[in-house]
């Protein structure tokens, strides 16, 4: 289990579902598993990618012809690195700039048919990774994953940010 606090034992508490804190520590630990198993499954691609570049990629595909400054800000990145790491990702074929129809200052991001290869083989990476810690769970564990990530989502939608 995580313990950023380096305190208590690594044993799940009993009854923790009662108490938020011993759970938030539970799903911690679960975040952190499935962090890792997001990673290493990523990391098995034909084409391994650094994270960010990853992310670059996954942004770039849920918005494109973004340019070079809302990319950077997307990342939450400085402009300089989101330009080195578009370098990379167009010496490899994954990216192209283009220059805005309008703008003629402004060049635009997207990305190429290797590029959404890339994504796609990464995203079935992933599905089969978890799909396999799913196969492991029984039918009943697996229905009570589902009621609770519904619970989560509904409980975080109407919580304040």
């Amino acid at each position: 289990m995580t313990r950023l606090s380096g305190s208590g034992d690594d044993q799940a508490s009993v009854g923790s579902s009662e108490d938020p804190m011993a759970l938030a520590r539970e799903i911690s630990d679960a975040v952190d598993r499935l962090a890792n198993l997001w990673s290493v499954a990523a990391q098995g691609a034909r084409l391994r990618l650094s994270p960010h570049q990853l992310r670059a990629l996954q942004i770039l595909e849920a918005t494109p012809g973004l340019n070079l400054t809302a990319l950077s800000e997307s990342m939450d990145i400085g402009l300089p690195t989101a330009s080195r790491l578009c370098d990379r990702l167009e010496a490899a074929g994954l990216l192209e700039r283009a220059l805005h129809p309008q703008k003629r200052r402004e060049v635009r991001l997207s990305l190429t048919g290797p590029g959404l290869q890339v994504l796609d083989e990464v995203s079935a990476r992933r599905s089969q990774a978890l799909a396999s810690v799913l196969a492991a769970m029984t039918p009943a564990e697996r229905s009570a994953l589902d009621r609770g990530l519904q619970g989560f989502r509904a409980a975080q939608d109407t919580a304040e940010p």
